[in-house]
């Protein structure tokens, strides 16, 4: 039997961004039970529906939709954006959800994780992702939820250095993968 497919979808396009030192070591922790596709979500152009047609489909959300229904399942880390999730990921969420009779997220499973150097853990980024995520018909944990704030103080060039946070991520991953596996 094949293993599922876990597509990883960091919010953030910056080289050196928490969320995909974040991303990474999550990764680490499911890499032998799953096979990881990390998204690129950066070559996308803005939705339009003018584009949305076989004559003028860009080539990156061909590309993007197919990769979104060859996955299993979905794990989000994101940064928050003004108490809110960044236009980038909005944007693939709509990509990938259009024609609305062929979203490619729908019934799988997923979950959120959401860093900010800020203190309130990007809360307001979950909320708003969770609520998109309920229009597309993805599955997303409930519990436990991941609010990592404070996030400039857990990562160093090499990635998520603090053994708190690192403990914390290795029981989040645990509970992802059995959430994956009720699916």
């Amino acid at each position: 039997m094949s293993k599922k497919t876990i597509g990883i979808m960091v919010g953030s396009l910056r080289r050196d961004s928490y969320s995909k030192k974040v991303a990474k070591f999550i990764g680490e922790q499911l890499e032998d039970r799953y096979t990881l596709l990390y998204l690129d979500i950066a070559p996308l152009v803005m939705y339009n529906q003018d584009l949305d047609n076989e004559e003028n489909l860009p080539q990156e959300w061909r590309r993007f939709r197919e990769e979104v229904k060859s996955i299993d399942a979905i794990l989000f880390v994101t940064p928050e954006y003004n108490r809110s999730i960044p236009p980038v990921l909005k944007n693939a969420l709509d990509i990938a959800s259009r024609p609305t009779t062929d979203n490619a997220w729908n019934e799988k499973p997923g979950a959120i994780v959401s860093v900010t150097p800020g203190s309130i853990g990007g809360f307001g980024a979950s909320n708003h992702l969770r609520q998109s995520a309920a229009c597309l018909n993805i599955h997303m944990m409930q519990v436990p939820e991941a609010y990592i704030g404070g996030i400039t103080a857990s990562v160093d060039d090499d990635g998520v250095s603090n053994q708190s946070l690192k403990d914390f991520l290795s029981r989040y991953a645990d509970a992802f993968s059995s959430w994956v596996e009720r699916f």
